[in-house]
């Protein structure tokens, strides 16, 4: 697979709230992207929003929007829907990533099959986006 996008995401805040059928969380973050002939920063308002229901599954959705330059030179924003849910280790192998954005030199992102990798990083997390074989 094709390395698109890779994502530096800094965790800034966590929220969570104990409830009778699990938890939710949501962690504000902000960081900065690049790949396929971009470059930006996560805009404020980025957030992933998680839930860990009462028989441990855990599911992920995280949201955001990177304004930037593509490869043309151009002011462009990046809108970044991420979802994902844990296999019975807790862990998420794979992310199903939705991009839309107003620049025509990425707008292939909009319509590619995407799929995505989390790896830590000691400021948080980094999102690997992948052109999937598919």
């Amino acid at each position: 697979m094709q390395e698109v996008l890779t994502v530096r995401v800094r965790i800034k805040e966590t929220y969570e709230v104990h409830g009778q059928r699990g938890l939710a969380r949501m962690i504000l973050f902000d960081g900065e992207g690049e790949g396929s002939g971009f470059y930006g920063k996560i805009l404020p308002g980025g957030v992933d929003t998680q839930q860990v229901h009462d028989d441990g599954k855990l599911e992920l959705s995280a949201r955001y929007m990177l304004e930037g330059t593509d490869s043309s030179g151009k002011s462009c924003l990046v809108f970044i829907e991420n979802v994902g849910i844990a296999n019975d280790k807790g862990y998420i192998e794979k992310t199903h990533p939705k991009i839309r954005t107003n620049s025509t030199t990425l707008s292939w992102l909009e319509t590619s099959v995407l799929l995505g990798t989390i790896s830590a990083w000691e400021k948080g997390v980094i999102i690997h986006i992948y052109l999937s074989n598919q």
